[in-house]
């Protein structure tokens, strides 16, 4: 009796210093494989299991993270969906299941209701006398591996947490260099010629849309609204690389001709043919009263002229640059603003607001425009009108891409 109580004392010691052991490890943040090492020592050492093998699910995929006592190729031949997720509960070969040969028990570890893990165990002495030891310890086996799955399985959730937030700082300085290459307000034409304002809306921390506006000379500006295919980052690079080709290459002397081409040749050079770029880009000189445009691709920007009450659709003609090595043409099209005028150029995540809330009828995409602008005196106010009617600023279902609007009041 007395040497039952002792060797009963020995391995309640046991069980509480292994459980002592692995909790210093986890508070200690020690790696997933020290976990994995004293957790094998554990089962396979000390209470001499011969066989181990873990599965964890990671991100929907099982993985095998533990092997001991077991061949690869055995290991290799569980098939975890077919065999392992149907049990719910701990299950023994000597109840008539089926499972993995060489196997006797499946402890399967849920967390909220969903299976993270399955340990599989069996002992190499099938022949010996005596209680089996998974048998004899189950309750403190299934108890340690659930520690140590939970632990692996926090490890897992805590790197994760911090590359998302590496991500995303990561995300929040490109959106902070983004808008550094998008002109503000106070960078934008305001005189007795041209206003212009311009609302910018990414749907991630950054995008593919981009306008800009420079000054040619004391009496020419050029001006662009332009949209990456895709969104985030990608398109974003993408994009800072044209504005940087845009601003070298833009000047008063180069034909829109020469122009497109450069820019559509540094475009396919830079997206190798998986993205390309719709574009709308003028030039308006104060004197001769002339905008010059080209939209490639772009949605149709809208001319009203106030006076006479007639509005223009400037529809594209011209394909959108990055499709194509060499652009097949250039369409260079101009018009004389010989009253005040409102020009509104927008891109297609302005369009595909418009058609959600309309029941998709493009139609009424024009519609809507026209109407915000028909009853403004200023582009401003058409803007704005736009803006608060369509709930851009605020939280709007309808919102997919990137928007971006950039309206001119052009006075004569």
């Amino acid at each position: 009796m007395i040497g039952k109580n002792n060797a009963a004392r020995q391995t309640l010691k046991f069980k509480l210093d292994a459980l002592l052991d692995i909790t210093r490890a986890i508070n200690d943040n020690q790696p997933v494989e020290a976990l994995l090492d004293k957790f094998t020592r554990i089962l396979c050492v000390q209470l001499k299991i011969g066989k181990v093998v873990l599965f964890k699910n990671s991100h929907n995929r099982w993985e095998c993270i533990l092997n001991a006592g077991v061949s690869p190729d055995t290991v290799g031949q569980i098939d975890v969906e077919k065999e392992l997720l149907p049990l719910s509960e701990i299950t023994f070969a000597a109840w008539g299941r089926t499972l993995p040969p060489g196997f006797d028990i499946i402890i399967p570890v849920y967390n909220n209701q969903f299976p993270i893990a399955y340990v599989l165990i069996g002992d190499i002495e099938e022949e010996m006398q005596g209680l089996s030891p998974v048998i004899k310890h189950l309750q403190f086996i299934q108890t340690i591996s659930n520690i140590i799955i939970v632990a692996i399985e926090n490890i897992r959730l805590f790197k994760e947490s911090l590359q998302q937030e590496a991500i995303k700082k990561e995300l929040e300085l490109a959106s902070q260099m983004q808008n550094m290459l998008i002109p503000g307000t106070q960078d934008l034409p305001n005189d007795k010629h041209v206003r212009m304002i311009a609302f910018y809306k990414p749907h991630f921390e950054v995008g593919g849309d981009y306008f800009d506006c420079i000054q040619l000379g004391p009496n020419e500006i050029g001006f662009c609204v332009a949209d990456v295919s895709g969104k985030g980052m990608a398109a974003a690079l993408l994009m800072s690389n044209f504005q940087a080709t845009l601003r070298a290459l833009l000047n008063s002397d180069i034909t829109m001709e020469i122009l497109l081409q450069k820019l559509n040749h540094r475009v396919t050079k830079s997206a190798q043919g998986e993205k390309f770029i719709t574009l709308f880009i003028a030039r308006y000189n104060y004197i001769t009263h002339c905008l010059e445009y080209v939209n490639a691709g772009h949605t149709s920007a809208l001319l009203y002229r106030t006076k006479s009450e007639k509005m223009e659709l400037l529809e594209s003609s011209t394909v959108a640059i990055g499709m194509l090595d060499i652009l097949p043409c250039v369409n260079v099209h101009r018009t004389s603003i010989n009253e005040h005028s409102l020009l509104l150029i927008y891109t297609d995540g302005m369009t595909e607001v418009l058609s959600d809330t309309h029941e998709g009828e493009v139609d009424s995409t024009f519609y809507v425009l026209e109407n915000a602008i028909r009853q403004s005196d200023h582009i401003e106010q058409a803007i704005e009108n736009i803006i608060d009617t369509q709930n851009l600023k605020g939280t709007n279902n309808a919102i997919f891409d990137d928007i971006t609007l950039l309206g001119l009041d052009i006075s004569v």
